[in-house]
C-alpha cells in the first residue's frame, strides 16, 4: 500500500479495481487521509466529486525527465472528476523522502487512540517533489468549482488510487497473487480490462459519491478475522513456518508481529506499528540488499554496444530444439507456454517419445497445480512437434542445440545446421561449459552462432545466459534478449570462455569443498552449513543432484583451461568406480529412497579415505572444530575471486549481473543481494586477506586474483566500476 509519511495520520486503506492483465502487479490502494493539513472544504457542495490518483506511465515518465525529482499532474474531466497522475521516473515510485520531515508538513499528530505523539518517520513516504505537488494538487481542486471534492465525516477526503496493475504479497513469503485471486479474497472490488480501468475508476468514483456504491472504510472491516484466540493460534502457526522457511529473515516475524498489534489492540495501533517497523526495517541489510537486486535485475536489459545501437529485434515465429533431454524438454516447455511453436528433433524414434513425454509430463504437472487449464494445457501441446530430421528446418528463425557435452557432436550437428537452416536463422547452443568457437569452428556463420544457456529445470529456472563471442552479430544478441523476455526469463549478456559466467564463478564452490574434504571437513557439516546460509543446497547434495559424470566432465573441462587454480580431487572418480554416480543412482554423497529424500551414508567416509591418500593429505583436527562463519567463507570467497576474474576479463561488463545470475542461476540468497554485494559488504581487504591466508597453507587454489587484490589495496569496492579490460562481449 502507499507508504503513509509520519507527519500524516495513518490511512484508511479501502479496495481497489485493478485491471486484468496478467502481468506482475504493482502496489497500489485506495487511501482516505485526515485532512487537518488540507484546507477545510467544509464548504464545498454536497454533490462534490472524488479525486482518483493513478501513476504515469514510461511515456509520461520520460517526458518529465529524471531532473524534475518527480511531481504529479491534474487533469479535470467534464464528469467533475479530477485524475491526479504521479510522475516520478524512473520506477514511477510512491518513494522514500528525503531526510527529516517532509517540507510544508507539519509535526506528527498524536496517537488517536493512546493520546501520545509518536516520533518522526525520517520522511517515509512520498519524496518531497511529489508530496508538495500533490498537495498543490489538492488544494487545487478543493477550491475549484467545477472539482466538487467530496468530504466526508471528521474531514477525511478520499483519494483513489488505480493503477494499471496490482500486485499483492501473499504471506510472509512475498508470493504475488493475481488479479483474479485477489477479487475472490476480497483484496479488489473488480477486474476489468487495461483500456477500460481508468473510465471504470471514475464511475466508480462518482457512484460512490452518489451513494451507489458503498464507500468501503477498509481499515474497519472485520468479516474475515477470526476470534481473538483462534487469530493468535493462527499467528504462532506463521511464525513457526515463518522460522523454517525463513530461518535467516527478519521481516516476516515483524509483519506478523504487525498484523497482531492490529488484531489485539485495534487497527489504528496497527498502522502505527506498521510505520514504526517500516522505519527500522527500511535501514536493515536485508533491506538494502533487495533493493540491490530489484535494481540489478532491470539493469540486465542494458548492455553497452549492443541495446544502445538502436537495433530492433527480428520476429522469432519458429523455434527448432535439438535433443529432448531434460534441457531440451525444458526449453520446449518455456516456448509453448509462451505460444511460441517448436520443433523438438531427435535421432530416433525411441529418444523423440520419451522428449515429448517429458514435456508432456512437465505441462501436466502445472495443470495439477491448478496453473493451466486442460484447454490450455492442449493448446500447449499443438504446438509442439516431433521430427527425425532437418526436412522442416528450412523456415526455421532459432535453432537451440540442447544434446550432450560432446565437442565433435556439437561441431557436427552446427555444420548441419548452417546446410538446413535458413540463412537468418540463428544457431544457438545450451551448453554450460564449451568455448562456442571451439563448436562453430567447423562453419561459416560464426557472425549467427550464440549461446543460449538455461539452467536446469529450464522451464522453472527464471536465468538466461546469452553468450556472445567476438564475432556474433549484436542484431543476433538483441533477438535473445526479446526471446528471452517473451519466455519470462531474466537474460545476462556475457562474453564467451569456458564455463561462460555462471559455471565458471561457481566452479571454485565444489571444488573448495572437495579440497576441504580431502583436509578433514566433514561433508555433511559443510552441506548444512551452507543450506543455513541460504542455498536451496550445499555442494555435495548439488553434485548428487547434477550427476557425478557431469560433475567429472565439467571438472575437466576447468582442469584443462585454468590448470593453475584447480584442485584436481579423486573423490568422484572412485565413487563413480563403486557406481556410485548421484541422485539418479539412488547413491552418491547421500542415500536416496523412493522419494528421493536424501540421508547421510556413514560409507561415504571410506572414500573419503581413499581420496585422501591418493593426494597425500593428512586430516587437519582445526577444520573439525570450524564456526559456521568460517565455513561459508571457505565456500564462497573462492567463488567471489573467480568472479573478480570474470569482471576484469570483461566476460560480464558490471557486477551487478553477477548478482543476479549467481541468485537465479545458482541459488544463491537473494535477500544478501547476490554474490558481489555481499562480498562488498564483507569487504575487499579481508577477503583477499584470508584468501592468501589459505593460499599460504593449502596452495595457489585460493591465490588471490589482481582483480582482487588491488581492489583491497585501494579500498575500492568490488562492484564499482572500472577501466576493464576491452570486454568480451
Amino acid at each position: 500500500m502507499i507508504p503513509i509519511p509520519e507527519t500524516l495520520p495513518p490511512a484508511v486503506l479501502p479496495r481497489p479495481v485493478i485491471n486484468e492483465s496478467e502481468e506482475p502487479l504493482l502496489e497500489g490502494g485506495l487511501s482516505r487521509k485526515r485532512g487537518s493539513r488540507i484546507p477545510n472544504p467544509k464548504g464545498c457542495p454536497r454533490e462534490a466529486r472524488a479525486i482518483t490518483h493513478e501513476t504515469g506511465g514510461e511515456t509520461r515518465e520520460l517526458a518529465a525527465g529524471m531532473a524534475t525529482g518527480g511531481r504529479t499532474e491534474m487533469e479535470v474531466g467534464a464528469d467533475g472528476v479530477a485524475l491526479i497522475t504521479i510522475v516520478n521516473p524512473p520506477v514511477n515510485s510512491l518513494s522514500i523522502a528525503e531526510s527529516g520531515r517532509v517540507a510544508g508538513s507539519a509535526p506528527a499528530d498524536p496517537d488517536p487512540e493512546s493520546g501520545q505523539t509518536r516520533p518522526e518517520s525520517g520522511g517515509v513516504g512520498l519524496s518531497r517533489p511529489v508530496l508538495l505537488s500533490l498537495k498543490e494538487n489538492y488544494e487545487q481542486a478543493l477550491q475549484r468549482d467545477d472539482v466538487k471534492a467530496i468530504v466526508q465525516e471528521e474531514t477525511f477526503l478520499e483519494v483513489l488510487i488505480f493503477l494499471p496493475s496490482v500486485e499483492f504479497e501473499k504471506g510472509n513469503l512475498s508470493k504475488p497473487i493475481k488479479g483474479e485471486e485477489a477479487c475472490m479474497l476480497g483484496l479488489v472490488d473488480a477486474i476489468v480490462p487495461p483500456e477500460q480501468l481508468i473510465n471504470t475508476a471514475r464511475r466508480w468514483a462518482l457512484d460512490v459519491v452518489e451513494y451507489k456504491k458503498p464507500w468501503v472504510r477498509s481499515l474497519y472491516k472485520t468479516d474475515k478475522i477470526e476470534s481473538l484466540g483462534e487469530a493468535r493460534e493462527i499467528l504462532k502457526f506463521a511464525r513457526v513456518q515463518a522460522q523454517k522457511q525463513a530461518a535467516n529473515l527478519q521481516h516476516p516475524l515483524v509483519c506478523i508481529d504487525v498484523i497482531e498489534e492490529g488484531i489485539v489492540s485495534g487497527p489504528r495501533a496497527g498502522l502505527w506499528k506498521e510505520a514504526e517497523s517500516f522505519q527500522k526495517l527500511i535501514s536493515s541489510d536485508t533491506c538494502k540488499s533487495l533493493i540491490n537486486v530489484f535494481f540489478a535485475q532491470r539493469a540486465t536489459s542494458k548492455v553497452p554496444g549492443i541495446t544502445d545501437l538502436g537495433l530492433k529485434p527480428r520476429r522469432i515465429t519458429k523455434v527448432a530444439i535439438l535433443g529432448g533431454g531434460l534441457m531440451g524438454s525444458g526449453i520446449a516447455t518455456s516456448l509453448i507456454l509462451s505460444h511460441i511453436p517448436v520443433i523438438l528433433k531427435e535421432v530416433d524414434d525411441h529418444f523423440l517419445q520419451a522428449g515429448i513425454g517429458r514435456i508432456r509430463g512437465n505441462l501436466q504437472s502445472r495443470v495439477k497445480k491448478g496453473k493451466m487449464t486442460e484447454e490450455k494445457f492442449e493448446k500447449a501441446l499443438s504446438l509442439l512437434t516431433g521430427v527425425l530430421d532437418y526436412a522442416c528446418f528450412k523456415d526455421i528463425d532459432l535453432v537451440i542445440e540442447a544434446v550432450i557435452e560432446n565437442v565433435p557432436l556439437k561441431q557436427q550437428i552446427f555444420a548441419d545446421l548452417e546446410k538446413y537452416c535458413p540463412p537468418h536463422c540463428i544457431l544457438a547452443s545450451n551448453t554450460s561449459t564449451i568455448d562456442l568457437t571451439v563448436i562453430g569452428e567447423k562453419t561459416k556463420s560464426q557472425d549467427r552462432i550464440v549461446g543460449a544457456h538455461f539452467f536446469s529445470p529450464a522451464h522453472v529456472m527464471p536465468l538466461l545466459e546469452i553468450v556472445r563471442t567476438q564475432r556474433t552479430s549484436p542484431q543476433v544478441v538483441v533477438d535473445l534478449l526479446d526471446v528471452g523476455k517473451k519466455i519470462r526469463k531474466t537474460p545476462i549478456v556475457v562474453g564467451n570462455c569456458t564455463g561462460f559466467a555462471v559455471n565458471r564463478m561457481f566452479f571454485p564452490y565444489s571444488q573448495s569443498a572437495l579440497l576441504f574434504a580431502d583436509h578433514g571437513l566433514d561433508i555433511y557439516q559443510i552441506d548444512r552449513t551452507i543450506t543455513k546460509f541460504g542455498m536451496p543446497m550445499g555442494p555435495f547434495r548439488m553434485i548428487d543432484l547434477v550427476g557425478f559424470g557431469v560433475g567429472i566432465g565439467s571438472g575437466m573441462q576447468y582442469l584443462q583451461n585454468f590448470p593453475e587454480r584447480c584442485y584436481k580431487s579423486m573423490l568422484l572418480p572412485i565413487m563413480l568406480e563403486d557406481k556410485r554416480a548421484g541422485e539418479a543412482s539412488r547413491k552418491g554423497f547421500y542415500i536416496y529412497d523412493d522419494k528421493k529424500k536424501a540421508r547421510p551414508d556413514p560409507e561415504v567416509n571410506k572414500y573419503i579415505e581413499k581420496s585422501r591418500n591418493l593426494a597425500g593429505v593428512t586430516p587437519d583436527p582445526k577444520l573439525m572444530k570450524l564456526p559456521d562463519k568460517d565455513i561459508v567463507e571457505m565456500m564462497f570467497f573462492p567463488v567471489v575471486n573467480e568472479a573478480c576474474r570474470v569482471l576484469d576479463e570483461g566476460i560480464a561488463v558490471k557486477a551487478s549481473d553477477l548478482d543476479i545470475a549467481s541468485i537465479m542461476g545458482m541459488g544463491f540468497p537473494p535477500y544478501r543481494g547476490g554474490v558481489m554485494f555481499w562480498a562488498d559488504s564483507v569487504g575487499a581487504k579481508y577477503i583477499c586477506s584470508r584468501l592468501q591466508e589459505w593460499c599460504n597453507k593449502y596452495g595457489d587454489f585460493f591465490k588471490p586474483s589482481p582483480y582482487l587484490v588491488e581492489r583491497a589495496a585501494k579500498g575500492i569496492p568490488l562492484s564499482a566500476p572500472a577501466n576493464q579490460a576491452k570486454p568480451r562481449l
